[in-house]
Formats: C-alpha cells, structure tokens, sequence
C-alpha cells in the first residue's frame, strides 16, 4: 500500500526502486570501509585561522559547521550575508569560508541559486567573491544550499570548466536520509588522504541531483577527475539507483571541485556526522570521532 501510494506522491520509477530494494534479500546494509587513521593536525601556529562560517537567511547548519572547524583548530566566525553586505566583515579577514546548509530563504525551489544570485547582482560582492574564490591562499567549502550556492558561481571560480548545477531530486521529495558515500581521488584539500573510503553520511535535501547542460559536457565533467564524492550500493557499486542515491545524480555525484582543490562543494553533511554518537549506525571500533572528521583536519593542515 505503501508503494502505491508512494508511486502516485512520488517519481513512480523511483518509488519502485525503493520497494525493489526492500524485497532484496542479498542487500548487505550500511557498512564503513576507511582508508586512512584520523590525524589531527600539528598546530603550529599562534594565531588560530580564522574561517567565516557564512550563512544566509534561513540556514540551519551554522553551529555544527562551526564546532567542526573549531574541533579542528580554527577561529570559526559566525558571518551572515548582511554582514558582507554591510561591510561589517570583509572575506579577506578569513582564512577561508564555508557557504552552510540548511533551509535558506525557507528552502524554496532554487533557494541557493538565489543565493548566488544576491552575489553576481551586486558589484561590490562580485568583486570581492570573485577575487577571493581566485586566492591561491584560501580554502571555500560549500555544503548543501551552500553547494548549489557556490555551483551557481562558477563563472568566477577558476578551475571549474564543466561544473554541474544541482537542481530538484529525481524523486521530487525533500530527501533526508543516511546513505553510503565514497571518497573519489580528486585535487580536493579537503579530502586529501581520503580516497577509497566508503562511509555513510547524512543528507537533507530537495535539489542535490547534478545537472549537466548536455552529455557530452557531462562526459567531459567525469573525465576531469573533479567528482571528490559520489553515492554508492550497499554493495559498494556506483549507483543511480533510488534511495542509495537520493537525487539521482549521473554516475552518483554529490561532491566535487576546482582543479586546485581549494573549492570543494558536496551535498552530504559532514558536520552533522563528525561525532560517532550521531551516526545512527556506526562500527563498533571507532572512537569518539568519526572518519568524516578528517575532512575538517585536512583543512587545518593547510595552514
């Protein structure tokens, strides 16, 4: 009953993956395959980088994005959109930012877009965006609405030739789910030692499918070794199968970045899952802190 009604709410082909894969009696569930051993970094320095943790009306993320910078070893800043506009900070004063996800302008259809747009509609933000994300010297993440967010500014961040726009999920429902991932080798600073590892994360959100103008570009896209991220099986196959993969991005793509690795956009939410006690499944072996954790410590290996 279920399934019918889920078929008639929902994407029918997807509403029949999901009651496909309840029936499949060989699924062998959520598990963790990590790479690498969870190293902090060495802290050198005095002063504590300073990383802005950017937001806009109706992000949510903020404070666990904050504490996992802090956990890090950085000065995380709590930086609203007005505050730029306002000229009350400056990005030049951070050693890089964070574009958090959440609800932003109440998670409306194109809610990061829009975001992008309060950005290439105003000159002086331009500019300063603009020669910021083209540093050689900052590290930019983005994560959910801050992922479609920085997507929607490629034009001015270098590196980033083919680069997706992430719109509406195939299943045209808000999804939020624990799904399993796999670190891709790519340039990306962030996921620096990471590759090979699969791991389950948390993700919330209506629009992560990547969207590509035409095949080809998306073929292009693939090959430039730009994909950090991307959803797979049970089984540890890629997937674009529904609900392993959620939005129903080609070859699972839900993380990628520029080719100097130092903007990294991704879907998931690490920050919501850097602690082993929010995972609502976790090995019985790992620590306080979970893989995801790394992530954060890579960045703060940086400088």
């Amino acid at each position: 009953t279920t399934w019918k009604m889920q078929s008639l709410r929902d994407h029918p082909e997807c509403a029949r993956q999901e009651y496909d894969r309840i029936l499949d009696t060989h699924d062998s569930g959520l598990y963790a395959d990590v790479s690498f051993e969870l190293q902090a970094p060495e802290i050198g320095h005095k002063t504590a980088p300073r990383m802005a943790i950017l937001r806009e009306q109706g992000v949510n993320g903020q404070i666990e994005m904050a504490s996992a910078f802090d956990r890090a070893g950085f000065d995380a800043v709590d930086v609203t959109m007005s505050d730029l506009v306002d000229g009350r900070h400056v990005l030049n004063e951070f050693q890089g930012f964070v574009a958090c996800g959440g609800f932003s302008f109440g998670d409306v259809l194109g809610a990061g877009e829009g975001w992008a747009k309060s950005i290439l509609f105003n000159t002086a933000l331009r500019d300063q965006f603009e020669a910021y994300l083209g540093s050689d010297n900052n590290l930019t993440l983005g994560v959910c609405n801050g992922c479609q967010m920085l997507a929607a500014l490629s034009d001015i961040i270098p590196g980033t030739d083919h680069w997706p726009h992430f719109v509406r999920n195939r299943s045209e429902q808000f999804e939020a789910r624990y799904v399993m991932a796999e670190v891709i080798d790519s340039p990306s600073l962030f996921f620096s030692g990471m590759a090979g590892s699969r791991i389950p994360i948390a993700i919330a959100h209506g629009e992560g499918r990547a969207e590509f103008k035409t095949e080809a570009i998306a073929d292009a896209f693939i090959a430039s070794n730009l994909t950090s991220l991307r959803y797979i099986a049970n089984g540890g196959a890629v997937t674009e199968q529904y609900p392993a993969n959620p939005n129903g991005s080609r070859a699972g793509i839900t993380g990628i970045t520029n080719t100097s690795g130092r903007v990294t956009l991704m879907m998931p939410h690490p920050e919501r899952t850097t602690r082993t006690v929010n995972h609502s499944w976790a090995p019985s072996d790992w620590g306080t802190l979970s893989p995801w954790m790394q992530l954060f410590y890579n960045a703060g290996k940086q400088f």
